[in-house]
């Protein structure tokens, strides 16, 4: 006959109850006389108490200011809202598309601080203090004038889904690059996606845009 264990089963080599709830003792005990261990714990749970820089984000509603085409916007939000659904839900300003919303497609594009983001990856808490540009303020800042025309000379809008992400991104590509070639537009413009597949006539109204004298 096979040799019981502590479990009171046959064989000897299975763990029983009494020598798994040792051993677990044991790891408790050397864990609370680890140098330091205890110590760390508890101040970085000081720290982040008294620390005014942390965010305490919580699961309740907020107010916070955001500053959208120039104009600061009060929102309430939680702080799980993205500021693609804080532009669209919360402050009704519907040019960004939400589509993919996972940071895929660039229909819902916008500028943060003059650089294109896709507002489906940002909550809107992060944009506090920051400067947000949609598509409707790039079609009444002077500055874009050459390109929204261009656009609408060139026939890139199609269905005009894909077209407030590809405005923003092309506003984005003339600042950085005033006179782009053919292939540095292709490569500004490759995180967005047209569903109509009409890239000739957006890269077209970039080019376009640049004849007429781009950005002012």
């Amino acid at each position: 006959m096979k040799p019981k264990n502590e479990s009171g089963h046959p064989g000897g080599s299975g763990t029983s109850r009494r020598s798994f709830l040792k051993g677990m003792g044991i790891v408790a005990g050397a864990a609370a006389v680890l140098p330091g261990v205890g110590e760390s714990r508890a101040r970085a749970q000081s720290e982040e108490e008294s620390s005014p820089d942390v965010d305490f984000t919580g699961s309740g509603e907020r107010q916070i200011t955001l500053k959208i085409n120039g104009a600061p916007m009060s929102v309430t939000v939680e702080p799980r809202t993205t500021l693609l659904d804080a532009l669209r839900e919360k402050l009704h300003i519907t040019g960004a598309k939400e589509v993919c919303d996972r940071g895929s497609c660039g229909c819902c594009s916008v500028l943060l601080d003059g650089k294109a983001i896709t507002s489906c990856m940002m909550l809107a808490v992060d944009a506090v203090d920051r400067e947000i540009m949609t598509v409707e303020g790039i079609a009444e800042d002077p500055r874009y004038e050459n390109l929204v025309e261009a656009f609408c000379e060139y026939d890139g809008a199609q269905c005009g889904y894909c077209i407030p992400g590809f405005v923003v991104r092309s506003a984005e590509l003339l600042a950085e690059i005033p006179n782009p070639s053919r292939d540095e537009i292709r490569e500004g413009l490759a995180g967005n996606i047209c569903r109509c597949g009409t890239y000739t006539k957006i890269f077209e109204s970039v080019s376009g845009a640049v004849t007429k004298g781009g950005l002012k």
